[in-house]
């Protein structure tokens, strides 16, 4: 009877770790699939050229006429590590204070109100912050409703939330025994909360940071009505500005060959870089948590 019972749940255990690895793999068939048709399509035009260069003018092969200009997407990789850090430079400082505040004076109505807001932005559609953008700057400033400026505006009130509730959710894993020691020793609150509540949850904040950054680096929405694109490069803060992700929605749709090609190949450049970033962070978090417990 007992080997019976060990033989069943042996079974049983044996049986969900089929189906769970069968889970995964299904999974992952999505993200492989939009790998190998990036590659396939994408990889022939990938060069030196095709990444500092500019996108060319729209054309279509036609027989008996020169090949159309290949082109790349220099411009875009330019504009979007410019959009992206510049977001990243607005809403991490505003979503970090905001999680801090939420999670060291949860008693108060504001730290309520604010975890309750990051929760309902985190669900709002990102072309609703383009939207709102635009529609601000159109009223107020319209010198600059389309620069570089209110794309990045528009990427950080997506990423605002997303800071806010992944850095609050770290910070609540911090043992409150902690706090209390530091406030025992007669250390002040502000720096118990920024030396020792922050530092502790240091690796699952950047974990949080990194997760609102690739959210923002793959958005094409918000910047529709703000970046609006520009085929040249950099020409300031107060300029329509070039992105991958608005590059591949907006040759993707065209009839010309070689914005098509640019396309898939700026879907395979924005994958590998975004694989390229999870891999590092997660490498350099992993050594952090491994320094702080002493390994």
């Amino acid at each position: 009877m007992k080997f019976d019972r060990s033989a069943r749940r042996k079974l049983w255990s044996h049986t969900m770790t089929v189906l769970a690895g069968l889970c995964a793999l299904v999974a992952l068939i999505p993200l492989a699939s939009v790998i190998y048709q990036a590659a396939v399509l994408g990889g022939p035009v990938l060069s030196v050229d095709f990444l500092t260069a500019n996108p060319p003018s729209p054309c279509s092969p036609v027989v008996g006429q020169p090949p159309c200009a290949v082109g790349g997407i220099g411009s875009a990789i330019q504009g979007t590590l410019i959009l992206v850090g510049l977001a990243t430079a607005i809403s991490v400082p505003i979503g970090l204070a905001a999680a801090v505040f939420a999670v060291e004076y949860r008693g108060r109505f504001l730290g309520l109100a604010i975890s309750f807001t990051a929760d309902v932005l985190t669900g709002v559609p990102s072309i609703i912050a383009g939207v709102f953008i635009y529609t601000y700057f159109v009223i107020y400033y319209p010198v600059i409703v389309f620069s570089a400026l209110t794309g990045a505006l528009a990427l950080s009130v997506i990423m605002i939330p997303i800071v806010t509730r992944t850095c609050e959710e770290a910070l609540r894993t911090v043992p409150h025994s902690l706090r209390e020691a530091a406030l025992a020793l007669g250390i002040p609150k502000w720096r118990t909360t920024l030396q020792i509540v922050v530092v502790t949850a240091l690796p699952a904040v950047l974990t949080g940071i990194l997760l609102s950054v690739m959210r923002a680096a793959g958005e094409a929405a918000p910047l529709l009505f703000t970046a609006f694109g520009s085929r040249l490069g950099f020409q300031g803060f107060n300029n329509p500005i070039n992105a991958l992700p608005l590059l591949i929605y907006n040759f993707a749709e065209s009839p010309y060959k070689n914005w098509i090609s640019l396309a898939w190949g700026a879907a395979l450049i924005l994958i590998i870089l975004i694989l390229i970033a999870s891999v590092l962070s997660r490498l350099v978090v992993n050594r952090m948590v491994r320094r702080m417990r002493g390994g």
